[in-house]
C-alpha cells in the first residue's frame, strides 16, 4: 500500500476494485465503512453484488476481464470535464500527452459496450473520484489475476496520478495482500527477479554487495516462476521442488497439469504444519511451525513490520522455518550460522535499504512502517511525500484487451473464483479449524435465478461444471450476488476444487494466471 490502513477513514473517496473487502479483509472494511459514515463517496466495481457493495454510493457490476476498459473510460470523463490536476501532472509525472491520446477513444459510450455498465454510471464514478480531494484506490487480487493484470495495475496508477491522488495522507493506490506475510516474503526477495527490497538480481552492483555479504557465488540470471517451474519439471529443466507454505495442487490453475507436474519431479519437497494434498504427494515432508511457536517478524500489507513472539514450544517434531532452512544449507555445503531471528534481522538491516533502521529493540507495540533507512528515522507513514521514487510518476497508454478465454456455445458461462468469509487460500489452517470449518463446510456455485431456472436447477442441486481443462462437481446457490451468465466458485475446498477448471494462460509479465476468468459449461448431475 502507498498508504496506511488507518489513513483510509479520512478519505473523501474510496474507489474499490477486485476486492471482496468486507470478506477478505475485515479490518480494512471497518475503516472504508467508517469514511462512508464520516461522508465519504464509496465507489465498488466487482462482478458479483458483495456484501460491501450494498453499502456503495454507486456499485458497478463490469464484465470480467474488462477493467482498463473501465478505468480508461473514467479517466476520459475525468480529463474531459477537467477533473484531472494540471499542476501535479506537470510537475510530477511524464508520458501524459500519451495517456491523453490513448483514453480519448474510451467513451462512456464505447466502454459501456465492453464493460456491460451504463454509461451514466461511468460518469458519475468519475465525477465521485475526480473531484474528491482525497481520493483512494483499494484493489486485490480481482485485479491482479488476469492476463492483463499488470495492466490493470498500471491502470490504477494512471488514474491516481490523473487526479494528484498520491504522495498525500488518505489517497494512493492501496493494494490489499492475499495472505498473512506475503508483503514480508515479497520484501525479503521471495520473487525470482529481486534480492531483498527488490533489489535486481542482473544488477552487477547489486550482485557483488550480496556475493560479499554472503561470501558465496551469486547468477545475475533471473529465477523461474510458479508456471515456468511446473512446465520445467515437464520439460526435463527441473528436477526438484521445495514448497514451503504453498499448496498448488489447490491453489494453481488447472490442477491437471500441476499434478502431472509434481508427479514427475524427481524429488518433492514440501515445508507445512498440516498435510497438505500437495504435501501428500510429496517425497520428503518437513513440519513447521505455526506462528505461535516461534519468533520472526511480520510485515502486513500497510508496510508494517511487526514482532511475532513464540507463546508454545514446538509441536511434535516441528521446528521453525529458518532453522530447517538454515540447516538444510549446511548440509549442502553452505554454512550458515544464525542463532536466533533478531540475528537474521540484523543482518536484513544491513542488506536491505528500506529496513535499514529496524531492529528488534524497535518493534515494540505497533512496530514500524518501511521505509526505514536509519535506526533513528521514524517510519513511513505513506509513500512518495517528498517526490515519486523513480523521479517522475510515468503515465502508460494502455488498451484494453479481452481475457484470454471467452465464452462460445460449447462453453457459454463465465466464471470466477474467489473467497468466502469463514476460509483462508486453500483452507489449510481454517479448514481444520472446527468452528471455521462448520460456518462454511464445503464448495458451491453461484448462478443467477434466470441461468437455474433455464438449466432446471434449483437451490442445492448437484451440477457438473467443466471447462476446456477438466470437469467437477458441487450443489448450487441460486443468487442475485451474480447477474446473468456469470458464475462463481470459492477455491477453498478440495472436494470441489474449481482450479481443475481455471485457466493457466498468465499474464506476460508478472506471469500471474488468470484466475478470475475462464469460459465453462454447466448441467445438472445426475
Amino acid at each position: 500500500m502507498t498508504n496506511s490502513v488507518a489513513e483510509l477513514e479520512d478519505a473523501d473517496c474510496i474507489f474499490i476494485i477486485g476486492s471482496n473487502t468486507t470478506s477478505s479483509h475485515p479490518l480494512v472494511a471497518t475503516r472504508i465503512l467508517r469514511a462512508k459514515q464520516k461522508g465519504a463517496k464509496l465507489i465498488v466495481a466487482d462482478p458479483r453484488r458483495i456484501q460491501i457493495a450494498m453499502m456503495a454510493d454507486i456499485h458497478v457490476q463490469q464484465n470480467l476481464g474488462t477493467d482498463v476498459a473501465l478505468l480508461n473510460g473514467i479517466m476520459h470523463v475525468i480529463l474531459e470535464r477537467g477533473w484531472h490536476d494540471q499542476v501535479f501532472i506537470e510537475e510530477k509525472t511524464e508520458g501524459f500527452e500519451g495517456l491523453k491520446a490513448n483514453v480519448a477513444d474510451y467513451t462512456p459510450e464505447k466502454v459501456s459496450e465492453i464493460t456491460g455498465i451504463a454509461a451514466g454510471d461511468i460518469i458519475k464514478i468519475a465525477e465521485y473520484y475526480g473531484t474528491a480531494k482525497r481520493g483512494s484506490i483499494v484493489y486485490c487480487m480481482g485485479i491482479t489475476q488476469h492476463t492483463t493484470g499488470v495492466d490493470n495495475v498500471k491502470s490504477l496508477a494512471n488514474l491516481a496520478m490523473l487526479t494528484g491522488n498520491l504522495g498525500k495522507e488518505s489517497t494512493g493506490v492501496n493494494p490489499l495482500r492475499g495472505q498473512n506475510n506475503v508483503q514480508g516474503a515479497c520484501d525479503m526477495g521471495g520473487l525470482p527477479n529481486v534480492y531483498p527490497a527488490y533489489q535486481p538480481v542482473n544488477m552487477i552492483d547489486i550482485q557483488k554487495k550480496f556475493e560479499t555479504a554472503w561470501n558465496a557465488e551469486l547468477s545475475d540470471k533471473v529465477g523461474l516462476t510458479v508456471p515456468e517451474m511446473l512446465s520445467g519439471i515437464l520439460e526435463g529443466s527441473v528436477k526438484a521442488l521445495y514448497v514451503l507454505g504453498e499448496n498448488p495442487m489447490q491453489s494453481d490453475p488447472d490442477t491437471t497439469h500441476v499434478e502431472k507436474a509434481l508427479k514427475k519431479a524427481e524429488l518433492l519437497v514440501v515445508q507445512d504444519i498440516f498435510l497438505t494434498p500437495t504435501a501428500e504427494l510429496a517425497d520428503v515432508v518437513l513440519p513447521g511451525t505455526s506462528f505461535a511457536e516461534k519468533d520472526g517478524t511480520f510485515s502486513n500489507t500497510e508496510r508494517r513490520v511487526m514482532r511475532v513472539r513464540q507463546a508454545i514450544d514446538p509441536v511434535g517434531d516441528s521446528r521453525p522455518d529458518w532453522q530447517i532452512i538454515q540447516d538444510l544449507s549446511t548440509r549442502f555445503g553452505y554454512e550458515m550460522k544464525y542463532d536466533s531471528p533478531a540475528a537474521i534481522m540484523d543482518e536484513i538491516a544491513t542488506l536491505t535499504p528500506s529496513y535499514g533502521g529496524i531492529a528488534y529493540d524497535r518493534l515494540e507495540g505497533d512496530g514500524l512502517q518501511w521505509p526505514c533507512p536509519a535506526p533513528d528515522h521514524p517510519g513511513t507513514k505513506f509513500l512518495h511525500k517528498d517526490g515519486i521514487a523513480r523521479g517522475k510518476g510515468l503515465f502508460h497508454a494502455i488498451e484494453y484487451k479481452p481475457p484470454a478465454e471467452t465464452v462460445d456455445d460449447e462453453f457459454p458461462f463465465w466464471l470466477s473464483t474467489g473467497r468466502v468469509f469463514a476460509h483462508y487460500h486453500t483452507g489449510t489452517m481454517t479448514r481444520n479449524c472446527p468452528t471455521l470449518n462448520s460456518e462454511i463446510s464445503e464448495g458451491f456455485l453461484e448462478i443467477n435465478p434466470l441461468d437455474a431456472d433455464h438449466i432446471g436447477i434449483c437451490q442445492g442441486d448437484e451440477v457438473k461444471i467443466a471447462s476446456r481443462r477438466g470437469q467437477i462437481t458441487a450443489k448450487t446457490m441460486v443468487t442475485e450476488r451474480v447477474k446473468q451468465g456469470l458464475l462463481f466458485m470459492p477455491f477453498h475446498f478440495i472436494e470441489s476444487n474449481v482450479n481443475l477448471l481455471t485457466n493457466p494462460a498468465h499474464d506476460p509479465i508478472a506471469k500471474i494466471p488468470e484466475f478470475k476468468v475462464c469460459a465453462v459449461k454447466l448441467e445438472k448431475a445426475g
